[in-house]
């Protein structure tokens, strides 16, 4: 089968470097974590040492896994240091000093919103680690574990990466200390930061070190950020203000830019953390700079230090995707947790990822800014073979693949027809306002897909668990009538985030029509078929642009259908994404960002709204109906107060409750994306459901 992503011309493949020296020391069954693992793959120091905030799950839904595995399959000896007790530089050295470098992540999920909910207050379990508990990981574990590094073996090179170095590499709006920081580069001292899905830079910079070490150029390698002294000399250097809008042609013709040097300065550190327009306009040129065929490298000052961050990597082939999945993971938890459960594991140990990338390029959601808009799809084939290996090599598989799927469930081979319009185009989503008509929106590969996955012998059921593009899946009947038929089991998450054009226009979601048509499909299809099955929808509370009334009637949308929310999420916002731009500048960046011109933004700051916003999503919950009643008279709509079905709370309160000012239920999250909705039922059908928002 073709490449969806061939490597462009000039790009080096992932697995076409000369393997490093230490190859011969062959494959480990798992990446070691003691001396004594080291010693019995007669070892006599690591090459790289990887440290993580999660467990060592060596599974390829685990970040480090699949970078630990990449680097060993370059040649390079590598171990892993999960989870250190922070306190001191002791667990630092259990490995002994890295020959090349040490690479440190915060885990598959940034460390703030791993520990701290969306009021910030501790969260006391972690998905992440053995046996669920909290306190595993220290707040800006990447930050910290960079220090101890420092103190364990100075001069060793320090690279940062995963989801809280990628989005924290320019200087961005912290929720939790409510104020920007600097480039995370700066506050964790590494030497290098690479951004997005690592593999194609990390090979190059291993291979580079350990030729030359460090003390290089590492100008000309796409995905990653530096610290230089300032703009090199032969480059033409554009503002942030000119490339928001329609002035980019006019400066990318320019004969420095055109032979690709040209680099775009945003506010400085200092400008930014004080000055909120600057911010937003900062936020929005590197929203636009995503696209790898022609976005420009970034520069930002940070006093007297200059920021670098290249272009975004080249995405994978379908070859190197399929190469990257099929290394030899143990496809389970290291050997030292002695049978622990780690939540996170038990939740994917049977699912399948397809794809990478998102193209929706929802305000609020880190996919995007992370992995890329272009889709990266793996080939039938290796899929298949992933399923087959499931069902002939864990003992624990009883025929049902909980989920085949990705960051959505239906972008399986979906991109642009034409490379060309894509290499330039700048939209921020491919799916908003509207699907652009260059979108290839078949659903052909992944319906067949489905149906050779679950003809394997031995497979029972092959689950979708992952949210569907409920706006792109309308595109395809057939395809709905086959998930319905075949692939869901009694409900279907899918996200419309609201149902008021305020909030998702500042989402950069479809209006609720497309949910309708969707629902219709789905329960045409369901009836069809003879079963029993349910939408269970999504929404966000307190998302900037919301009011009161669009949460009122939100509300009421809820009741009419029958919605009761069991766990509530008010907006959470994540380093770097735009709506985390809106909740702090006010302004919106979807829209040109300019002096006494800009687009303002309603933004839901205050304890008492946030709370607010979260009642009207639990309107049902007794605690809550104090508040509601108080808010509702206030905004005049004391009229959806009564004892009636039409009205919205009752006038009465039950003995011993409404006393906790309408907070609701708290979230736990359960996989890699950042956390923003919350878990339905449907009225007298699923009364208790366990499961999270993932």
């Amino acid at each position: 089968m073709a490449s969806l992503n061939p490597v462009p011309e000039g790009t080096k493949p992932l697995f076409a470097y000369k393997k490093y020296w230490a190859q011969r020391f062959g494959t480990a069954p798992f990446l070691p974590m003691s001396r004594a693992e080291m010693d019995s793959l007669g070892w006599d120091s690591c090459d790289i040492i990887l440290v993580t905030g999660d467990a060592y799950v060596d599974h390829p839904s685990f970040g480090m896994a699949i970078i630990g595995r990449l680097l060993e399959a370059q040649g390079f000896r590598v171990g892993i240091i999960a989870q250190p007790d922070w306190q001191s530089a002791a667990p630092f050295r259990a490995l002994g000093k890295p020959n090349l470098f040490f690479g440190i992540t915060g885990g598959n999920m940034d460390s703030m919103v791993n520990r701290y909910t969306s009021d910030r207050r501790l969260r006391h379990n972690d998905n992440y680690t053995p046996g669920g508990a909290g306190g595993k990981r220290p707040d800006r574990a990447v930050t910290v574990y960079a220090q101890r590094c420092r103190e364990a073996f100075s001069g060793v090179p320090i690279i940062l990466g995963g989801i809280e170095a990628s989005l924290r590499r320019i200087a961005h709006y912290d929720y939790w200390s409510d104020k920007v920081r600097r480039s995370i580069l700066f506050d964790a001292k590494g030497d290098l930061l690479i951004y997005g899905n690592a593999e194609r830079a990390l090979v190059e910079v291993a291979h580079r070190i350990a030729k030359n070490g460090l003390n290089q150029d590492f100008s000309d390698i796409r995905g990653i950020a530096f610290a230089r002294s300032g703009t090199p000399e032969g480059w033409f250097e554009a503002s942030a203000e000119d490339l928001q809008d329609g002035d980019e042609g006019k400066l990318r013709n320019d004969e420095k830019a055109a032979a690709g040097k040209g680099v775009i300065r945003l506010p400085a550190y200092e400008v930014v953390s004080e000055d909120k327009e600057a911010y937003a306009r900062a936020s929005r040129v590197l929203h636009k700079e995503s696209n790898p065929g022609n976005a420009w490298p970034l520069t930002q000052a940070h006093g007297n230090r200059q920021l670098w961050v290249t272009a975004p990597p080249i995405p994978l082939s379908t070859e190197e995707m399929d190469a990257v999945y099929e290394l030899p993971y143990a496809r389970a938890p290291h050997p030292s947790y002695e049978g622990q459960k780690i939540p996170a594991w038990e939740m994917i140990r049977h699912s399948v990822t397809i794809m990478r990338g998102c193209f929706g390029g929802c305000s609020f959601c880190s996919i995007t800014e992370h992995e890329g808009r272009v889709i990266q799809s793996r080939s039938e084939g290796s899929i298949l073979k992933e399923i087959e290996d499931i069902r002939d090599k864990d003992d624990a598989f009883t025929g049902v693949i909980s989920d085949i799927g990705g960051p959505t469930a239906n972008m399986y081979r979906i991109g642009c027809k034409d490379k060309a319009i894509e290499a330039v185009c700048r939209r921020p989503s491919c799916v908003y306002p509207d699907i652009c008509k260059n979108l290839n929106t078949s659903h052909e590969a992944l319906i067949q897909l489905y149906r050779k996955a679950r003809a394997i012998p031995g497979v029972k059921k092959v689950n979708v668990a992952s949210g569907v593009r409920y706006d792109l899946a309308v595109e395809s009947p057939e395809y709905v009538k086959e998930l319905v038929e075949h692939h869901v089991g009694g409900y279907l998450k899918i996200a419309p985030e609201h149902t008021e054009d305020g909030p998702l226009s500042k989402m950069m979601k479809p209006g609720i029509g497309s949910y309708d048509a969707f629902k219709r499909l789905f329960d045409a299809a369901a009836q069809k078929a003879g079963k029993k099955y349910f939408l269970i929808p999504y929404f966000i509370a307190a998302h900037p642009g919301t009011t009161d009334e669009d949460m009122m009637n939100l509300a009421i949308w809820l009741k009419k259908n029958g919605y009761r929310a069991d766990q509530v999420q008010t907006f959470l916002p994540s380093p770097m994404a735009l709506s985390t731009a809106m909740y702090h500048s006010g302004v919106n960046p979807l829209r040109p960002v300019r002096r006494g011109a800009s687009d303002p933004v309603d933004t839901v700051r205050g304890l008492r709204q946030r709370r607010l916003h979260k009642a009207f999503l639990r309107y049902h919950d007794p605690e809550n109906w104090p508040l509601l009643r108080e808010a509702l008279k206030e905004m005049g709509r004391a009229d959806l107060i009564g004892p009636g079905k039409h009205h919205l709370v009752p006038n009465w309160q039950p003995a011993g409750t409404g006393k906790s000012g309408g907070e609701g239920k708290r979230f736990s999250p359960k996989s890699g994306r950042q956390p923003q909705g919350q878990k339905f039922t449907t009225k007298g059908v699923f009364p208790k459901p366990n499961r999270t928002r993932s």
